[in-house]
């Protein structure tokens, strides 16, 4: 089963149902990390939980990623800021459902990195739907980003200001709601950004592997 809701300020619609794009880079919110034998890109991508994509961005002197050597320096955009916004995201979630008696979804960090790109393609493309011009629909994205479900789901909201806010307003729509409690899904990932102007966008992917 595949489910996908979204909030607008003025309207609710509820609905049953590359890697080009680029994401900010937050360089003073950055570690280093040096190369050991053994190391790949990947593993290290995975030990940080940050996108093999993201961190090909932030090393452009890696003439060829798959080549690099024990004492090399990786900078590793870390993205703390939107990742203890989008974890206080998650943690409401669970509040939710654990106070019904549910089991708590646990946090994708991989899903979450999927979310995060839908949020920004919906703020750099200047759109506020479930199908994606860059990548089609939810089921399409996380497919393309190798996100493995067998049920998944999608909310998004824009311009609340606040973890507490969006959960708020996502709470209070039907549609919304059913995702956050439904009993189909068992892992989340949350996707925040914000543009010049400071308006947010918001993504919840739900699935089931």
């Amino acid at each position: 089963m595949k489910k996908l809701t979204h909030l607008s300020k003025v309207f609710v619609i509820t609905c049953m149902v590359v890697f080009a794009l680029s994401l900010p880079v937050y360089a003073a919110d950055a570690d280093t990390y040096t190369v050991q034998r053994g190391d790949s890109l990947w593993k290290i991508a995975v030990k940080y939980q940050v996108g093999l994509s993201e961190i090909i961005g932030a090393n452009r002197q890696f003439k060829d990623p798959a080549m690099i050597y024990p004492g090399d320096k990786v900078t590793i955009p870390l993205l703390s800021d939107v990742k203890n916004i989008e974890s206080q995201v998650v943690a409401l979630v669970n509040k939710e459902r654990t106070s019904r008696g549910m089991t708590a979804l646990s946090h994708n960090w991989q899903v979450s990195r999927v979310a995060r790109y839908k949020s920004a393609d919906m703020r750099d493309k200047n759109y506020f739907s479930h199908t994606s011009p860059t990548y089609g629909s939810p089921f399409d994205m996380m497919k393309k980003f190798d996100i493995k479900y067998s049920t998944a789901g999608e909310n998004i909201a824009k311009g609340q200001k606040t973890p507490e806010a969006v959960m708020n307003a996502w709470m209070n729509s039907e549609g919304h709601r059913k995702n956050i409690l439904s009993a189909n899904f068992s892992e989340i990932g949350v996707g925040y950004e914000t543009d010049a102007r400071g308006t947010t966008y918001w993504t919840q992917m739900f699935i089931r592997p």
